[in-house]
């Protein structure tokens, strides 16, 4: 990998590794016997990034939901929405060596490159233009029922690692990576007693993110 921080207004990159050395503003590390603790704060961020083990141990990143958020009522809604739209998120996500295998199985299994923690701005013009559009979509097609949309950082990470992220292999070789991991979903549960569309799946959703 050739640098350890990326950053370019909108969306952040930084490697684990680094991430826990340095971390940024807003956030602290703490050093347990199994590994780390991140703490950080919460009126600034919206962290939704999963328990992990690294080679450096256990990393538990403090009041995270995790990755899948479970929203009950629309109070949750409201108050993850409102975060999702003047918060920075931070996600993790893998970096994987492509792999032209038709195997399923072996795809799945691609090599990890690197893992980055991933953060984009959700007060930004443009960010929040296309958040916003995509939970109204997601809530009017779905009103009053239990629903599942997932929110998609492939496009975004794609259009920007291929002029900021080069990494190479031990050959060396550059690589094109593929992203892993890059998405979150929000999960509502509504108290419905004949959620007929969610029983057979039909209340999934997804969207895009997209720099430009």
């Amino acid at each position: 990998m050739t640098l350890n921080k990326l950053s370019h207004g909108r969306l952040r990159a930084t490697e684990v590794e680094e991430f826990l050395r340095k971390p940024p503003a807003g956030f602290s590390v703490e050093a347990l016997g199994s590994g780390y603790r991140v703490h950080s704060d919460p009126e600034k961020s919206l962290v939704l990034i999963d328990d992990f083990d690294s080679c450096r141990g256990k990393i538990v990143f403090q009041n995270s939901p995790g990755r899948k958020v479970k929203m009950q009522n629309l109070w949750e809604y409201t108050t993850m929405r409102k975060s999702l739209l003047s918060k920075r998120i931070y996600l993790l996500i893998s970096a994987c060596e492509e792999n032209l295998s038709l195997n399923k199985k072996a795809a799945s299994e691609a090599r990890v490159l690197q893992q980055y923690v991933v953060s984009i701005e959700g007060n930004d013009p443009f960010i929040k233009w296309q958040m916003e559009r995509g939970l109204d979509w997601t809530i009017a097609s779905v009103a009053g029922e239990s629903y599942r949309v997932e929110i998609d950082f492939s496009e975004l990470l794609e259009s920007w690692a291929a002029k900021n992220i080069h990494i190479t292999t031990d050959e060396p070789l550059k690589v094109k990576p593929v992203w892993r991991d890059a998405s979150f979903t929000l999960k509502y549960y509504s108290d419905a007693l004949f959620d007929f569309p969610h029983w057979f799946g039909f209340s999934k959703r997804k969207f895009n993110l997209r720099l430009t």
